[in-house]
């Protein structure tokens, strides 16, 4: 029974991917109800019918492409960034690999995977990329995805803000450790799917066997392995190779102010959330505490090379502060209180991307920095988990904060003990670890001056008008970045942009090449040659596009790109000491994977904005999303390129492109 369901899922899953299920249901998290039922205690968010975890063990397994495709979507990727000669040698590079070593290594990977079936071929080798690295997390690895205000603007008070949001990641915490957060399902049918009805029957069905019953009313169930470390996680530096700890008997709150460290318990021995108003009086005490910033703050650590930081914390603890160090690893988030008001979208994103290095750890899996004026951000640490993960917390806070806040503008403050029941952390240093934190300092701003960051409101149209031409609205704002890149620079440069695999069981990213010989033919149309083509031909070459970028789509969401199954086959090699083939060592291998413009999208009601730093020193970090009526991109590189000017030529590219979609030429 359980081979033939097997069977049906995996023809049901090829159709599913046609309707670009996962891209929708990861990153587009704006419409649906996650609450099966209101539980009246205030300790949940909601109370689920189904178990959190009730599909985790039934979910599909991640697919390990065949070989021959994987090259020829690798070529087919490549075929727009080369000439015709170095195309001839990467392609005889890679019919060598193919027959040759890569067939050896890619049956070596397929007879691993059988004897793993637990969790998928990517997931390790996905962990020890990152927690190897040595580069600092700062600008290289950690993003950020700030908060809409709430709609109440008072509200949006510090004090009062920074409480709610607070005592909602614990409600959230509560409600998943219980098994009552909703299972993360995308409904292809919610009047079946996401009904009373219907989970009070799945939840009946055995969890071996609950994806295929979700199949049957078209909902797909998604990965939530990565949930378990968001609370109580910390990565802890060591010499060359991270760890990742968690530790969930922790019930205090970590929060900075200043560069300060404070703790306090936001959960009492009864594992229930503490009284709001007792937490609002702590966070007031912290906010009017008197002590002055510390000349040596230790948070900065936490942005150092991983080696350099591995050393100092070897340092920190013989000097007789591990329980200091272990009341932050083991604290439930961090809460960062910063004394400065936001001036625009471009001060939001540095602040909330890196801000002064001084007020912030990041190593916690995440961290919400919340500013003097209410301005909020969630910062997380990579390496244990996507954003998928951190948008369905984010979207649940912004939900219940602006829609059931434990306090108010108006709400007293409890006449608690708060200097008894908030401790500020002490740590002992000696002058070698005073001359590590100031050399952090040093990097840490030499990284940071060299970032420039702008944002982009393109208001002239958006998915609307995009879905009522048949055209896909991440093609067209795909492609709207590769005709800015061209207009800027005059060529077509390697793009990376992310996209989720929690289909599938310990699923984690895929890569779409949105660069392609259809956007490279109708990028040099309208930049290169406007005046040459008739409305008519440039519908057709903006409809070419947005067919093939949703057949990118569709392959990458359903674990069928190439740069992971590469990646992968690489690492094998590496791992038994095998010497690479030529084909790894190709320059158009290693400019593929120097990826120029680096993109990520979300849209979601809770977020206004989110970035990230260029992935290389000549790139682009580009944030974007497309609204109903407005495009918004937020974009980041260094000297080498100009991020002003990049988004000018994004700007003119979509009013070409909407210029055209109302049937008018462009000149």
């Amino acid at each position: 029974m359980a081979n033939l369901l097997s069977m049906q899922c995996s023809a049901s899953l090829r159709k599913f991917g046609s309707l670009k299920y996962l891209r929708t249901a990861a990153l587009v998290i704006d419409k649906r109800n996650y609450s099966s039922k209101n539980g009246s205690s205030a300790e949940y968010l909601h109370q689920s019918v189904v178990p959190s975890m009730h599909y985790q063990k039934s979910l599909p397994r991640l697919p390990i492409p065949k070989l021959e495709d994987s090259i020829r979507r690798y070529l087919a990727a490549q075929r727009p960034l080369l000439d015709d000669d170095q195309f001839r040698t990467t392609e005889k590079l890679a019919e060598d690999f193919q027959s040759g070593v890569g067939k050896q290594l890619h049956e070596e990977l397929v007879a691993q995977d059988k004897n793993n079936k637990h969790t998928s071929y990517i997931s390790g080798p996905w962990f020890d990329m990152y927690l190897s690295a040595r580069d600092s997390v700062v600008l290289n690895f950690n993003p950020f995805m700030s908060f809409n205000p709430d709609p109440k603007t008072e509200y949006n008070d510090q004090l009062v803000r920074g409480t709610n949001m607070v005592c909602s990641a614990v409600r959230f915490m509560k409600t998943l450790r219980a098994g009552l957060l909703e299972p993360e399902v995308f409904h292809l049918n919610p009047a079946k799917s996401d009904t009373d009805g219907f989970k009070k029957l799945i939840r009946w069905v055995p969890s071996s066997l609950s994806w295929y019953g979700a199949y049957m009313v078209n909902a797909y169930p998604l990965d939530m392995s990565q949930y378990f470390r968001l609370f109580n996680s910390t990565r802890i530096p060591k010499h060359g190779r991270d760890e990742l700890f968690t530790d969930e008997k922790g019930r205090h709150l970590l929060v900075m102010r200043q560069g300060n460290m404070y703790a306090f318990d936001v959960v009492d021995r009864d594992g229930n959330l503490v009284n709001p108003a007792e937490i609002q009086s702590h966070l007031k005490y912290i906010l009017s505490d008197s002590t002055p910033a510390p000349a040596f703050p230790l948070g900065v650590l936490t942005s150092e090379n991983r080696d350099v930081w591995a050393g100092l914390r070897d340092k920190l603890l013989a000097a007789g502060n591990g329980e200091a160090l272990q009341i932050v690893d083991s604290a439930l988030f961090c809460l960062c209180l910063d004394d400065e008001s936001m001036r625009d979208h471009s001060h939001i994103a540095h602040n909330m991307l890196h801000g002064d290095g001084c007020n912030r750890w990041y190593d916690k899996s995440f961290s919400i920095i919340l500013t003097k004026d209410g301005q909020a951000s969630i910062n997380f640490e990579h390496s244990w988990g996507n954003g998928v993960t951190v948008l369905r917390f984010q979207n649940e806070i912004f939900k219940d904060t602006t829609e059931k806040p434990l306090v108010n503008p108006g709400s007293a403050a409890a006449a608690v003990d708060s200097a008894s029941a908030v401790r500020r952390l002490q740590f002992n240093l000696d002058s070698e670890l005073e001359n590590g934190i100031l050399k952090a300092k040093e990097n840490f701003h030499a990284a940071v001056s060299k970032l420039t960051i702008d944002a982009m409101e393109f208001k002239k149209g958006g998915k609307e008008q995009l879905k009522k031409s048949k055209l896909s609205p991440d093609a067209i704002a795909q492609l709207a970045f590769q005709m800015g890149f061209l207009r800027q620079y005059g060529k077509t440069v390697t793009t990376y942009e992310s996209c989720s695999t929690a289909a599938f069981r310990h699923g984690r990213t895929e890569t779409i090449r949105p660069a392609t010989i259809h956007t490279k033919r109708c990028a040099h149309a309208f930049v290169c040659q406007p005046g040459q083509h008739s409305v008519e031909q440039l519908l057709a070459m903006l409809s070419e596009c947005s067919k093939y970028h949703g057949q990118l789509i569709k392959e990458a969401a359903m674990g069928q790109g190439f740069d992971r199954h590469l990646f992968s086959l690489q690492y094998l090699a590496n791992s038994k000491g095998q010497a690479l083939h030529s084909w790894y060592n190709d320059p158009a291998y290693v400019t593929i994977n120097h990826n120029i413009l680096f993109t990520s999208t979300l849209t979601s009601p809770a977020i206004n904005l989110g970035g990230f730093a260029p992935v290389v020193p000549d790139g682009f970090g580009v944030g974007y999303s497309v609204h109903d009526n407005w495009i918004m991109c937020t974009v980041s590189s260094y000297p080498a390129r100009n991020v002003h000017e990049f988004l000018q030529c994004v700007h003119k590219s979509l009013e070409d492109i909407f210029t055209v979609l109302e049937g008018k030429p462009i000149s």
